[in-house]
């Protein structure tokens, strides 16, 4: 039998996913042109362990509206929120992170306070260890826009769910 064959009769089931939304707090971009390219997130299962991907999530209402435009610490707590929504809609909480790439548009004007909202953020969360982080000065997909979070999550499913 040649490799080739032998692949075929031993086909590899996909990866479980499947896209992830909490419609309650936060809904598509509408600025988008539809359909939009992209998910909130995605849930992927691996057996018991459940991977979460929380796409760039930043101050946006559930009616895909921008808020808290010129606050940026007000733009940081909605964001915070809104991943929080996220996370919870999957049964995940903010101790499942494990990796967070933080966007800011001035990242030299802005860092402290991020850090400020980040560590009290974390610290009400009761996060130890502390997730790996990087944080980005980049130019975000609304002009209005001036922090953006993305997120990776990972944890076991309860034993009720297998």
């Amino acid at each position: 039998m040649t490799v080739q064959e032998l692949l075929k009769e031993v086909a590899i089931a996909p990866v479980e996913k499947r896209a992830i939304t909490n419609l309650d707090v936060l809904n598509e971009a509408y600025a988008y042109a539809k359909p939009s390219s992209f998910s909130r997130g995605m849930r992927i299962d691996l057996g018991e362990l459940v991977i979460l991907l929380i796409s760039g999530t930043a101050s946006i209402d559930d009616a895909g509206v921008s808020i808290h435009i010129g606050d940026f610490r007000a733009q940081c707590r909605r964001t915070f929120s809104n991943i929080t929504a996220l996370l919870k809609a999957e049964g995940a909480t903010w101790k499942d992170i494990v990796r967070t790439s933080c966007y800011m548009r001035d990242i030299d004007r802005d860092y402290a306070e991020f850090n400020e909202e980040r560590t009290a953020f974390y610290k009400a969360e009761g996060l130890d260890p502390l997730p790996a982080s990087t944080g980005i000065q980049a130019k975000l997909c609304r002009p209005e826009l001036l922090v953006e979070i993305e997120a990776i999550a990972m944890f076991r499913k309860p034993k009720t769910q297998e």
